[in-house]
C-alpha cells in the first residue's frame, strides 16, 4: 500500500501527498540543495541520480540526470516560477526524450504539522491525455522508491541531529 495519498484534482492534474516525519525547512531543503536531491529523487536502484542542478530563484533551471548501466541516461530540464521557501515551489519539467507528452508544470507545497512535514505535488500536464498516459507508466513506484530514501534520509539526519 503506497504511503502517498494519490488524487485526480482536474483531467490535466495528479496530485501525490506524502507526510514525512521532519521540520518543513529540512524537507524544504532536501527537495532543493543539489547534494541532498542526489541522495533520494531516484526510482530503481538501477537508476541513480548521476547529476543535479539546482539554480533556486525564480527563472533559475534546475537540470537531473539518472543513468542506467545499459538504458543509458535520462534527462529533465526545468525552470522555477515561484519560489516562497520553505513553503512552495512552482517549476517546469521536461524530459529530454519526451514521454509525458509535453512540459508540465509542478506545484510543489510543504505544510508542517506538530513537527512532521506534508508535501503535496501537482503536476499539470499539456492535455488529459498525457496525464492518463504519465499514470500508465511504473513513475508511482519510482516516485514512492524516492520518497522511502527521502524518509530514510530525513530519519538519519534527524538521528545525527540528536547526538
Amino acid at each position: 500500500m503506497p504511503k502517498y495519498k494519490l488524487t485526480k484534482p482536474g483531467s490535466r492534474e495528479i496530485m501525490l501527498a506524502r507526510t514525512f516525519d521532519a521540520p518543513r525547512r529540512l524537507v524544504f531543503d532536501a527537495f532543493t540543495k543539489p547534494e541532498m536531491v542526489m541522495q533520494w529523487l531516484w526510482g530503481p536502484p538501477e537508476w541513480p541520480m548521476v547529476h543535479c542542478e539546482i539554480d533556486l530563484r525564480v527563472g533559475g533551471k534546475l537540470r537531473y540526470v539518472w543513468r542506467h548501466q545499459t538504458k543509458g541516461e535520462m534527462g529533465m530540464s526545468g525552470v522555477f516560477h515561484c519560489i516562497k521557501a520553505p513553503e512552495l515551489l512552482v517549476n517546469t519539467e521536461l524530459f529530454d526524450e519526451d514521454w509525458t507528452g509535453g512540459e508540465t508544470l509542478v506545484t510543489t507545497t510543504f505544510e508542517e504539522q506538530d513537527g512532521r512535514t506534508v508535501v503535496s505535488a501537482t503536476v499539470r500536464y499539456s492535455s488529459p491525455a498525457a496525464r492518463d498516459g504519465a499514470l500508465k507508466t511504473p513513475m508511482l513506484e519510482g516516485w514512492s522508491q524516492g520518497h522511502d530514501r527521502l524518509d530514510e534520509m530525513l530519519a538519519s539526519l534527524g538521528a545525527s541531529a540528536a547526538q
